[in-house]
């Protein structure tokens, strides 16, 4: 009965912290492209080092542009680089609920955004807009956790 007791006790105090753990913007996250409703590509969100989050492009899901497409409308050390092991957002702190004050690059056009990213539905879903100076001025996607 006692550990019965104990071990009831220790689920409940352990649960409280993976949930909180997972309401956040680390981890893998499928995104889903505007047009077609399907999935795009797979994005890892992981800390950079500094106190803030970076976000890689580790898988590619629509293959429509060839199987390892270049960042041809890019500039800079980006412009012709495979998309695939790209750094798409950087630079991201805590903001409340929310990470921002950094940067995300769309690899389709090669513009780059201010961007803010929210976790939602308990962390299993994120919210990443991005904007031009003012947030209204902007798109949202929803970008799904990928299983571990």
């Amino acid at each position: 009965m006692i550990r019965r007791s104990l071990a009831v006790f220790t689920l409940s105090c352990l649960l409280p912290l993976s949930v909180h753990a997972q309401n956040t913007p680390l981890g893998r996250w499928r995104s889903i492209d505007d047009a077609t409703g399907k999935p795009k590509a797979v994005i890892e969100v992981s800390a950079a080092g500094n106190g803030t989050l970076s976000a890689k492009i580790v898988q590619l899901i629509d293959t429509s542009d060839g199987p390892n497409p270049l960042c041809d409308d890019c500039s800079g050390a980006r412009h012709n680089q495979p998309i695939l092991g790209m750094t798409i957002a950087w630079g991201l702190k805590p903001q409340g609920k929310a990470w921002g004050g950094g940067r995300i690059l769309d690899p389709e056009n090669g513009k780059e955004y201010s961007v803010k990213m929210t976790p939602i539905a308990g962390g299993r879903k994120l919210e990443v807009r991005g904007f031009l100076g003012l947030s209204l001025l902007g798109r949202t996607q929803t970008w799904l956790r990928e299983s571990p």
